[in-house]
């Protein structure tokens, strides 16, 4: 029987080359058929949609085809509310801007110290209409060790008062490698505001780093919007955003030309047209996921992928907790089911930038140091740290083998001699 990451590994020219990749909640790796979707469009359907020719009628079944994709991932209740863009940040940005009628002076917003993409674009939001911005910030959960930081919903119930209109969060930290549950945070908040006679409360969910790992339920959370990027779930650069009917016809302003009438559907979020050929392009990686299990679901494929991720995860990480105290794991120091196989650490004494320079320059090896676009937590770290230089970040994913995993132990065995 063929092992999952030889299933998958098969679908990935780049990992022919023997190279270790292990930046992936950066960005993963392109399936071949996410690149094949894009020349075949480029080649053969490359035309303006909307037109009654059949070049054109076949483009528009295209495109229709990676807002089903998406919707798909997301588990939204229909490609209208998927919404595609060049980026998460930019999405992100165009619904702020898109809810800046909807919100009221006086009300609030809570963010975290997590991926500035769902952090930004509300403080601008807030700065914008005069709001008051919140911080949720994480507790330590193991006293052993500082940096072992998680988001509690207990500490951001306190942070709701009758004035609070958007709560933003990640459901999968880029840094710690923690798992939020969504589910229960959304449904503790919403009961809170409640209590509290909210006038309006909406919950954004930045899925970036969470997308890649375990599956994405928009409905079963109760979310109202949540963003991807295809670039960081085996796709191309193009990111989806799920907005929920009920806000695209009660909360978000459409940011289109006056004339297009885009009506309650997520088009209203599309300043501008996406590139066509990325947006099919994303249907492939959706089409990639479900062949990874005999079933073909994408339950199927996010339980198996999380099992085995598991296994990598728990490899290096003992590794790790072996060196401690002088190296400090970053978020949980164990693998299990609320924990994805990115792993950040930083060794007192030592540069991160060090660390990740003597990886790499083996020429084998790809991983990273830095703050990853979540500064705020970063910098925030206590014992304090250096933001810039950041962290050393090693993030794996159900293509990579205990193999890899072990070539990187060993560099890093003889780094920390």
């Amino acid at each position: 029987m063929t092992s999952l990451p030889d299933i998958a590994r098969a679908q990935f020219p780049s990992l022919r080359s023997g190279f270790t990749f292990a930046d992936n909640a950066g960005g993963s790796q392109c399936a071949e058929l996410v690149a094949k979707c894009i020349l075949d469009y480029l080649l053969n359907t490359n035309a303006q949609l909307g037109a009654d020719y059949s070049v054109s009628i076949e483009s528009a079944q295209r495109v229709a085809a990676g807002s089903v994709a998406a919707a798909e991932l997301f588990n939204a209740a229909s490609p209208d509310e998927i919404v595609f863009g060049s980026s998460t940040t930019m999405n992100l940005e165009n619904l702020a801007r898109s809810l800046e009628g909807d919100v009221l002076d006086e009300e609030e917003i809570i963010v975290t110290g997590e991926h500035e993409a769902n952090v930004g674009s509300w403080t601008g939001l807030a700065s914008r209409k005069g709001l008051t911005v919140k911080h949720w910030r994480p507790r330590i959960t193991d006293p052993s060790n500082l940096y072992s930081l998680a988001l509690c919903v207990e500490d951001l119930l306190p942070l709701i008062t009758a004035k609070t209109r958007i709560v933003a969060f990640t459901a999968c930290s880029n840094i710690l490698g923690s798992i939020v549950p969504v589910k229960a945070v959304v449904a503790a908040a919403r009961s809170r505001a409640t209590e509290l006679g909210v006038r309006k409360i909406e919950f954004c969910v930045d899925c970036v780093t969470y997308a890649s790992y375990r599956r994405i339920d928009v409905q079963d959370w109760d979310v109202d919007y949540a963003a991807i990027s295809f670039y960081k779930a085996f796709g191309p650069h193009v990111a989806a955003l799920y907005a929920r009917a009920a806000s695209l016809r009660s909360s978000v302003s459409a940011l289109t030309h006056h004339f297009l009438g885009a009506g309650t559907i997520g088009y209203k979020l599309h300043p501008g047209g996406p590139r066509y050929e990325l947006v099919y392009g994303a249907a492939g990686a959706i089409t990639y996921l479900r062949s990874l299990t005999p079933t073909g679901t994408l339950d199927a494929t996010f339980a198996a992928t999380a099992a085995y991720e598991s296994t990598l995860s728990e490899r290096l990480l003992s590794f790790l907790r072996g060196y401690a105290p002088r190296v400090r794991i970053v978020g949980d120091a164990h693998s299990g089911s609320s924990r994805i196989p990115a792993i950040s650490f930083v060794v007192q004494g030592m540069r991160s930038q060090d660390i990740a320079r003597a990886c790499n320059e083996t020429g084998t090896i790809g991983i990273r140091n830095g703050h990853f676009h979540a500064y705020t937590l970063v910098d925030e770290l206590d014992p304090n740290i250096d933001a810039d230089d950041g962290v050393v970040r090693v993030s794996f994913i159900h293509y990579n083998t205990t193999e890899e995993v072990d070539r990187i132990i060993d560099v890093l065995r003889g780094i920390l001699a």
